[in-house]
């Protein structure tokens, strides 16, 4: 009988993960890598200018909010002083 020496068929476990084997697979997973890392830069960037929308937004928010505050604030003012100096 003759031995099958390919991999994954009775062949040691040296040969299966030796350095000989390791450039085949390295180089299926740097096509895989490069091509993902044009899409992620992309999603990145879109990322970002979300997030700089949202900034924008809350930022326009938070000033209608502290301005709105104030007025209220100050119409409750009004009201206490007026209750006040009637008596």
């Amino acid at each position: 009988m003759e031995r099958d020496n390919s991999v994954g068929h009775g062949s040691p476990w040296a040969d299966q993960w030796g350095t000989s084997n390791a450039a085949a697979p390295t180089g299926a997973t740097d096509k895989k890598k490069s091509g993902g890392g044009g899409a992620t830069a992309k999603y990145k960037q879109k990322v970002g200018d979300g997030l700089e929308k949202t900034k924008s937004v809350a930022s326009t928010g938070m000033k209608k909010v502290k301005q709105g505050t104030s007025l209220g604030i100050q119409w409750i003012k009004d009201k206490y002083r007026k209750t006040t100096q009637k008596n």
